[in-house]
C-alpha cells in the first residue's frame, strides 16, 4: 500500500514594477525540515482516515505554516502528482497551487520544521535538492506563467 500525502506549494507576489513580468515577482514558501536531512519542501502531510486530498493539504498547511484556508487562493487547474519510493516504500504526494491572499502573513512554523523561505523560483529549485520537486516547481512557475 502506497503511502499518500498531500501538500500545497504556496507563493506569493511582490509589488514589481509595471514593466517587469508578473511571474518575476513571485516567491515561493519552502519550511526545512527538523528531522532526518533537513531538507526543505513545501507543506505536506500524510492523509488521515477519512480525509479528503485537498482537505489534507489544507490541513497540513494550518499545521506546519500557520496558514488557514482562508488566507489562501486556491488556484484553478494546477495538481501535481509525484511518486517515488521512500524507504522501499512507494509514496504518492499531490500538490496544488495557492497564493497568498496578504504576503505579509506571518509564517508559524510547528516542531516538525525549524526554518521557512520564501524564495524566488531559481533559488528554490537550489533548496530543494529533489529533481522532482525542482521540476515541479518550475511546473509551478510556467502555468502561472501562461496565466497572465
Amino acid at each position: 500500500m502506497a503511502v499518500r500525502a498531500c501538500g500545497l506549494i504556496i507563493f506569493r507576489r511582490l509589488q514589481s514594477a509595471p514593466s517587469s513580468k508578473v511571474t518575476d515577482g513571485i516567491e515561493y514558501l519552502l519550511l526545512q525540515t527538523s528531522y532526518g536531512t533537513h531538507h526543505w519542501t513545501p507543506p505536506k502531510g500524510h492523509v488521515d482516515p477519512g480525509e479528503d486530498d485537498l482537505q489534507t493539504a489544507f490541513r497540513e498547511t494550518q499545521e506546519e505554516a500557520g496558514l488557514q484556508a482562508s488566507q489562501l487562493t486556491l488556484i484553478e487547474g494546477y495538481k501535481k502528482e509525484l511518486h517515488y519510493p521512500v524507504r522501499g516504500k512507494p509514496k504518492t504526494v499531490i500538490y496544488w497551487l495557492a497564493e497568498m491572499k496578504d504576503s505579509n502573513t506571518e509564517i508559524k512554523l510547528s516542531e516538525e520544521h525549524q526554518a521557512f523561505q520564501w524564495l524566488k523560483l531559481e533559488d528554490a529549485c537550489k533548496f530543494a535538492e529533489y529533481e522532482d520537486m525542482q521540476a515541479t516547481l518550475k511546473e509551478a512557475h510556467q502555468f502561472l506563467s501562461s496565466k497572465e
